[in-house]
């Protein structure tokens, strides 16, 4: 297990261009280090706001060593809460999600309202504050319908994620959606790993024949610095698209941790289905028409999108040890379609589930070769990886910066 100064030098020699090391995707110390200077301290993906329908609709996650649930209160505001009766510290809410008309706590009834606060607790005595001891909070946000967290005291500056996100998501109209489907699966691979794979499709014709009938593998699609080396194609669909209202073009933080642009699909394909077709009859909020393409949304370090004209698909990534990630798949689609008449589950999600069992052994193959002594880092090509090499770059640049000693320290 790497002790800070270690996993700092890891940092620091890694080649530029290259992979990372061994230990930084394997080493039980780097894990805890990636909890404590990231999974802590960003905002991360949690839910989409319309799988908390209902008040007393709620969803739990676990970031680290923290139990969290996400719940919509009597106001119909989403909020974040952590996962802890305090009593003495039992789990309120032991399921992935639910619904319930208050939050009580399965050892000795304590009860919270929706909103967190304490409004029951029997036999604690006439100078006990129920006030002192509401459940904690946790700064939680909704981005135009998908529900963000963050553990950190004082979280990052998210407000122009807020105002990009809002305005991209419009047309898709997400308050108006619901969940068709959820999947969840564990690869054994480090989040890094994961995150890694699904930012370049260099492997995709190899391992992805259903979704390479609908999604190009063309390094283009996917270029970091956006429109000016945008191919015509892209141009074409982004003149289009905004002509019919929808924001389209690349859009970025300045260190690329979250990115939005919308791309067109293979052949003026309408959806991620083995015919190319539209999967659900009923377009989601305004989409004027099937063949927008998608609209691809990412934010470091958990999340990956696809906004279509017909339906949406989020993607939640959570680390569960050094060599292990849960990745939870859900897809959205208008609150009115009906299934077996507007839509067949089998087609809608078909070939998401299939890519998900491909990815999840791209990765845990890609682990098992890391964990051999014989691994060394590799270069990425700067052509098929440019989006590999900067999710690289921007983990290795947090890490060097939140981990470096504070001049006080580094003076002594």
């Amino acid at each position: 297990m790497l002790s800070h100064g270690e996993i700092t030098a890891e940092l620091l020699s890694r080649k530029s261009g290259f992979s990372l090391s061994r230990d930084l995707y394997a080493d039980p110390g780097v894990y805890q280090a990636d909890l404590e200077q990231i999974w802590y301290k960003e905002w991360l993906f949690a839910v989409p706001a319309c799988e908390l329908a209902k008040p007393g609709a709620y969803a739990t996650l676990q970031v680290g060593a923290y139990p969290v649930v996400v719940i919509r209160g009597k106001d119909m505001r989403i909020r974040a809460f952590h996962n802890v009766c305090r009593h003495r510290g039992q789990r309120l809410c032991s399921k992935a999600s639910g619904s319930t008309p208050n939050l009580v706590c399965p050892y000795h009834q304590w009860t919270y309202d929706l909103e967190g606060k304490l409004i029951f607790a029997r036999d604690m005595g006439e100078e006990f504050d129920a006030s002192a001891f509401g459940l904690k909070k946790v700064h939680c946000v909704d981005l135009g319908g998908v529900v963000y967290i963050c553990l950190a005291p004082v979280p990052p500056p998210i407000a122009e994620l807020a105002k990009t996100a809002m305005t991209y998501l419009a047309p898709s109209g997400l308050a108006e959606a619901k969940v068709a489907y959820s999947s969840t699966i564990i690869e054994n691979g480090n989040w890094k790993l994961v995150i890694e794979n699904n930012r370049e499709c260099y492997h995709c014709g190899g391992s992805h024949p259903s979704l390479c009938r609908t999604f190009s593998d063309n390094p283009k699609i996917g270029a970091m610095d956006g429109p000016h080396s945008a191919s015509p194609e892209i141009l074409e669909h982004w003149a289009r698209c905004e002509a019919a209202g929808l924001p389209s073009r690349f859009v970025h933080h300045p260190a690329f941790q979250w990115r939005l642009a919308r791309i067109p699909l293979l052949n003026n394909a309408e959806s991620y289905t083995m015919t190319t077709k539209a999967a659900v009859a009923r377009r989601m909020g305004t989409m004027p028409f099937n063949d927008a393409g998608s609209l691809l949304m990412y934010h470091y370090p958990n999340t990956w999108n696809h906004f279509l004209g017909d339906h949406a698909i989020t993607f939640r990534v959570l680390p569960v040890s050094p060599t292990e990630t849960q990745v939870t798949t859900t897809w959205l689609v208008h609150k009115d379609a009906v299934e077996g008449v507007d839509y067949d589950l089998k087609t809608l999600t078909e070939v998401w589930m299939a890519t998900n069992d491909e990815d999840r052994q791209v990765v845990e193959e890609n682990q098992k070769g890391i964990l051999s002594p014989a691994y060394e880092p590799g270069p990425y090509s700067p052509i098929q990886e440019e989006g590999v090499l900067q999710f690289v770059d921007w983990y290795c640049d947090v890490m060097r910066a939140r981990m470096a000693p504070h001049p006080a320290q580094a003076a002594k």
